[in-house]
Order: C-alpha cells, then structure tokens, then sequence
C-alpha cells in the first residue's frame, strides 16, 4: 500500500470552491482556451507591515514508504516507517518563506501531534521557517478536533495569513483549513496555486474549469494551497544547523474530544493478474466479448 505521491511531478489537484465569498468579486482573466496569465502585481509592494504567516503543517509518512497495518488492525506499522512534512504543506511553507523575504515578518510552522513531530519541524526550520510550535495531541482522523486546536492557538498568537496545504497526502481530507477558517472567522481561499500580498489585500490565484480565477481578500485571512508556483526549496546545509537553535515550543493541545475514530485498517485486495487474450486485429473480438461479458464496461 502506497500512498498517492504529489510531488514534484503532480498535475493539479482538483479545485475546491472556497469556504467564504471573497471580499470582491472573482475575475476570471485567461480560460482554458488562452492558457495561463500571472496575477498583476502592483510595482509599490508595501514592505511596512511586518507579517505574521503562520503555516500548519502534518507529520505523514513518505510517500515512497511501504504501508503495513500494525497488529492492533486499526493503525499503520511505523516500523521502518520515514516521517516528512505532508507535500502539499511545503508548497504552502515556501510560499510563506517567499512572502516573508519580499516583504519582512517572521513564518511560524505549527502542528498537532505527537512528541516525535518535533522532528518534522525541525525540517520546516531548515527550511527557512522562524520558529515552530508543537500542540501535543490527537492527528487522527478528525478533521475538525485538529482545525478546532489549531483555532485556539492561532486565536491566541494572532497572525496576518494562515497557510495551510490543500489536503494531507495520508487521509486526503481538503477539511482542516475551511474550518479553521470558519472557526477563527477569517475569510478563505482553497487551492490557491499563487498569491501575493500589497498592504492589506491578499491576491490569490485559483484554477477555475472557466480558466484562472483571481480572488481579493483582506489581510489575516486563511489560504490552502495547491501544487503551482511554489516550488519547494531544499534545506541547505546551513539552514539545517541553525535549524537547531531556532525556537520550538512544545505545549499541550486544547482538549478537543474527536467524534471519529479508525474501526479497522486494512490494505486494498490484490489486483488480479492480466492475461493476453490474443495478439493483433484476431483477438479484437474476443477482447470485446471479454469487456462486455465479465468486464461489463461496455
């Protein structure tokens, strides 16, 4: 059992409206027709705000690992098991990482999990993030007991954009950044594949079937982000060894009570083998009595 892989080879995820109108109206500029048109940046970025980003991220397994179920039937092996940051919260770290070097602040990474996350920060840290959070908790299935810890620290800290990425690659949800949002009351984009920032204006790029879709929201608002124009960088060797001595708290989680729980894990059954029906146009027939008869695809 594998999980899917986004990658640095992933085609685009499909889109997901957002979870609040947007402060104006969405203009489409480009369709599908056209192709790809940038977001108009303005030439006078304001650089006197110094921002708060704040990005949410989730231990997960590597993508390339081999997935057992443990012995309890209801949760994987991590036996031999490497733990990374979920793909789809890097592209959200570095755009964090882009916009705190254009305009100053300081990127926050924060997670819920166990202890052992803290390692998965530490990669967010070399990264080039500021400084990391740990809430000691549950990052089970329950989306929203993992939006709802988040929203109280979040509240508490206070920070001018949350990132978060569009969906964990282990349980695929696309929940905990709409409710976050929801909760703390912030306006949202989901599956924003650019954004930038100009004084109070958040500026995001969606992919709409109409074309691009380009959203204006006010600052301290909630994004998920989406394979496109952040590219993740790699840690540097320098950027590992001050990642050491860069602050990492370590707290309790609020006590949320999660309403779902694994009854039993089990992996897919195993494909059935193909066979070779023929070869050339002579086994056409046979490969079309096959499809519709035991298929039944046609």
């Amino acid at each position: 059992m594998r999980w899917s892989r986004p990658g640095r080879r992933l085609s685009r995820s499909p889109r997901w409206a957002s979870a609040f109108e947007p402060s104006e109206p969405a203009r489409v500029v480009g369709s599908a027709n056209t192709g790809r048109r940038p977001i108009q940046r303005s030439e006078g970025i304001s650089r006197s705000r110094q921002l708060r980003i704040v990005v949410c991220v989730k231990r997960v397994p590597d993508t390339e690992t081999r997935i057992r179920v443990a012995a309890d039937g209801r949760s994987i092996d991590p036996s031999g098991v490497k733990w990374i940051v979920s793909p789809y919260d890097e592209f959200a770290l570095e755009g964090a990482l882009r916009t705190r070097d254009a305009l100053g602040g300081e990127v926050v990474v924060v997670t819920v999990g166990e202890e052992a996350a803290a390692e998965t920060l530490r990669s967010a840290l070399a990264m080039g993030a500021d400084r990391a959070v740990l809430l000691k908790g549950e990052s089970g299935q329950d989306g929203l007991a993992v939006a709802k810890a988040l929203a109280v620290e979040l509240g508490e800290m206070g920070f001018d954009l949350a990132l978060l990425g569009l969906r964990a690659v282990d349980d695929d949800q696309h929940q905990v950044g709409p409710m976050l949002a929801t909760l703390l009351e912030r306006a949202c984009a989901t599956a924003v594949s650019e954004f930038s920032v100009d004084g109070d204006v958040v500026t995001c790029e969606r992919e709409v079937e109409e074309g691009m879709q380009v959203q204006t929201l006010p600052i301290g608002s909630v994004l998920t982000i989406t394979k496109g124009a952040f590219e993740p960088r790699y840690p540097s060797l320098k950027g590992i060894m001050e990642a050491k001595k860069k602050p990492l708290e370590i707290r309790d989680a609020a006590e949320v009570q999660p309403r779902i729980t694994v009854e039993s894990l089990e992996l897919p059954p195993a494909r059935a083998p193909g066979r070779i029906v023929g070869e050339g146009p002579e086994a056409v027939p046979e490969l079309v009595r096959l499809l519709r008869e035991e298929a039944r695809v046609l």
